[in-house]
């Protein structure tokens, strides 16, 4: 039996895939779903921001998965990626811990304390979905970016293209399964703040689509 485990912050992001496959969400927390013989689908509802990510995920490490795929949206910095565009995110870092010196910012890796903050996806399965969508670099913050000269900040320590609030701990919380990844669609570029600007429903609608395709070419490969 083929057992997928999909990961979202929020219920509200994966709701169509929720209503394709009649799962009830009823809070925070790992729900089953049987599909068909040869096949199970399970959801983890984490609660938004690394630390319920990686709770969630070690709460629940007891279980095997042959795929793990966390979905959600994400903030672009650059706009060569489109609001609505799907991605896949495949490195990941935890671009605030490190030390102010003054006005300089010290990355994690120049502090020595051994360790790391960067993260990546491990994915061997074959997916033609998956290998059809951009491959782009993701930072994960507590706070996300609205401020211009913080952004030009961040963009010139890490160069990335997306930033969420549980990427990197999803990929961290990961490193002990075989198979999991990250996929995320644009609701918005990086920038100050004005929802008025948001797609978040094209977003949401585009990521649905994308990963129920996913789902039914793993499953049926399987």
């Amino acid at each position: 039996m083929a057992h997928i485990l999909i990961v979202s912050a929020t219920q509200f992001e994966i709701q169509p895939l929720l209503e394709k496959y009649s799962i009830i969400v009823t809070g925070d927390g790992l729900v089953d779903s049987y599909i068909g013989e040869n096949r199970k689908l399970s959801v983890l509802i984490t609660g938004v921001g690394m630390v319920n990510t990686a709770f969630q995920i070690g709460k629940n490490s007891h279980q095997v998965y042959d795929a793990i795929i966390n979905v959600g949206i994400c903030g672009a910095f650059n706009h060569y990626l489109k609001l609505g565009d799907v991605v896949h995110v495949t490195n990941d870092e935890l671009s605030e811990m490190g030390a102010e010196n003054s006005d300089e910012f010290l990355k994690y890796k120049d502090l020595e304390l051994g360790g790391t903050n960067v993260y990546e996806n491990k994915w061997i399965m074959r997916s033609k979905e998956i290998a059809e969508l951009k491959t782009v670099k993701g930072i994960t913050v507590n706070k996300v970016h609205g401020n211009t000269e913080s952004i030009e900040r961040v963009k010139k320590l890490f160069s990335p293209d997306v930033e969420s609030m549980e990427g990197a701990a999803f990929f961290a919380a990961c490193k002990g399964f075989s198979n999991y990844t990250q996929i995320r669609a644009v609701s918005n570029y990086v920038e100050k703040r004005d929802k008025t600007k948001w797609e978040i429903q094209l977003a949401i609608s585009n990521l649905n689509k994308k990963v129920l395709n996913i789902l039914t070419e793993l499953f049926d490969a399987n």
